[in-house]
């Protein structure tokens, strides 16, 4: 997509490394990070969904931001995920009041990867319709960089 930017780009490499560093301690291949307006990185995570099924790496991310700054600089800053946020993710995402989300795999390529995995029954909502209904945008960038965020999820999944 044209209106990414190499920030952007250099926050979905850290946040596809920190996926992979999920997958190799044991949890499924996801992280997400939230990085303020001016580049510092607000809060990161992985998927914790193992023990919580609502600890998805965005959830766990967007609480740590939430608990540690306001509403005015959550505004401006960026969700960065390695997957497209599911629904409970991009919900997350809107009543967090992050302003925008980048992601490098979307969700219809993660179902392509998951099947009918009981431990990913996918919820076919792309982020963008959530958003739609908000009353507030919400910028979307991505699927970017599918390739490379397929290669965490290679061989995880049972189909």
């Amino acid at each position: 997509m044209s209106n990414a930017t190499d920030q952007d780009h250099d926050f979905l490499t850290r946040v596809l490394a920190l996926a992979q560093r999920s997958r190799d301690e044991g949890h499924h291949p996801f992280a997400a990070m939230v990085v303020a307006a001016d580049g510092t990185v607000i809060a990161e995570a992985m998927n914790a969904s193992s023990s919580d099924r609502t600890a998805h790496a965005e959830m766990n991310a967007l609480r740590l931001a939430s608990q540690r700054h306001g509403p005015e600089q959550l505004a401006t800053a960026t969700l960065y995920a390695n997957a497209e946020p599911c629904a409970m993710c991009a919900g997350g995402t809107y009543w967090s009041g992050v302003g925008r989300v980048v992601y490098a795999m979307s969700e219809a390529s993660l179902l392509a990867l998951t099947g009918s995995d009981p431990e990913n029954p996918t919820l076919s909502l792309p982020c963008r319709e959530v958003f739609a209904r908000g009353q507030r945008p919400t910028e979307v960038i991505g699927p970017l960089r599918e390739d490379e965020a397929r290669l965490a999820h290679a061989g995880f999944w049972k189909k």
